[in-house]
């Protein structure tokens, strides 16, 4: 009689178990909803298509002067009836101060759009599997703003009428503020509430807050939004009932983030599968993924090999050159089981290992 073969249970399970792609809807939905490892040129498009938008619509929202400073009157009156009128003493004191409140004016100038963008940089290079999440949140923000904008027009402080603040960029000259000088007709004026200022750095800050390893890093995470905060107030260009509103629209962001990956942003893997690397997409899923199986150069190319060696029909080492494979054909020349990807002969038979054949 011919040789046993043995067919061990791992082989059986790989060979049985092999996904088999889902076309069904559920199973589309559930590809956009796991995370994958960002790809540079998209994510660039995204971000510049992104902004490109959303200037277009905050600007585009019809500049109602007489509704924003009725609204700004309103929110004043509000905040001197809860004792938190604050902002007018703040913007004072800080305008006092020249080097300081030109300081706070190219703060609030440029760190918006550049520590957002390096930060979203840090988390594309550093935590692939958790930047979609943390991106997701940060655009479903913006676009609520969007819609708060168009709904609430709010003047800000600076521009009320008798509200005896200063507006500090015209006061000290400074340049790169979108809000004043010349380069307010290149932005709504009116579209104050919320505050993407405090929206774009409490998100900064909760990120490095979060995933950040240094001490330091987190401690900038947590000193970010609070000099913001103090920043737009200072500089006479939100009310702190502003920030509160910009809070809130990240609150959803956090929310939707969360429901749709279903998971928190920042408690998802740290790496992410290609999706498409290796020649082939990821058909191991996302926990096999990162249980070290399913990724290239585990196996076979495109996360379809097992990356575990299956013994020889006489009980030695592994087949180097049949990675992959359940078991190899019989000695004798038979049709053995075949390869995990095909489906298994009719004639294979399964042994136990101590069984002999009679």
């Amino acid at each position: 009689m011919g040789e046993t073969t043995v067919t061990t249970l791992e082989g059986r399970h790989q060979a049985a178990a092999h996904p088999v792609e889902d076309r069904t809807g559920a199973g589309f939905l559930r590809r956009f909803r796991t995370p994958r490892r960002p790809r540079l040129w998209f994510e660039i498009l995204l971000i510049a298509a992104s902004y490109w938008t959303y200037s277009l619509v905050r600007n585009a929202v019809p500049e109602q002067k007489s509704e924003a400073l009725r609204n700004a009157d309103r929110l004043w009156d509000l905040e001197q009836q809860l004792g938190l009128a604050f902002e007018q003493s703040v913007n004072h004191a800080v305008n006092s101060v020249t080097w300081l409140v030109v300081g706070m004016n190219y703060y609030y100038a440029t760190l918006h759009f550049a520590v957002t963008l390096g930060v979203l940089v840090w988390l594309y290079r550093s935590h692939p599997g958790r930047y979609a999440a943390t991106r997701l949140v940060l655009f479903s923000t913006t676009a609520v703003a969007l819609a708060g904008y168009y709904l609430f027009p709010l003047a800000p402080p600076r521009l009320m009428n008798g509200g005896d603040f200063i507006d500090t960029v015209v006061v000290h000259e400074t340049w790169g503020s979108m809000a004043s000088g010349d380069l307010k007709n290149m932005s709504n004026q009116y579209a104050a509430m919320p505050s993407m200022h405090i929206g774009w750095s409490v998100w900064c800050g909760l990120t490095l807050f979060a995933l950040a390893t240094v001490p330091w890093a987190k401690v900038l995470g947590l000193l970010y939004p609070a000099g913001t905060l103090v920043v737009i107030v200072a500089t006479a260009n939100h009310f702190w009932l502003d920030a509160v509103g910009g809070v809130l629209c990240l609150a959803f962001g956090y929310a939707l983030a969360t429901l749709w990956y279903r998971s928190k942003p920042y408690a998802l893997p740290r790496e992410a599968p290609d999706g498409g690397a290796g020649g082939g997409r990821d058909r191991s899923g996302w926990s096999g993924a990162f249980s070290g199986r399913g990724l290239p150069g585990k196996g076979l190319p495109g996360g379809r090999g097992t990356g575990r060696a299956v013994a020889g029909p006489d009980g030695g080492g592994p087949d180097d050159g049949n990675t992959g494979v359940v078991s190899p054909r019989a000695p004798d020349g038979s049709v053995g089981p075949r390869t995990a990807d095909d489906v298994p002969a009719p004639s294979a038979s399964v042994h136990a290992p101590d069984t002999p054949r009679r």
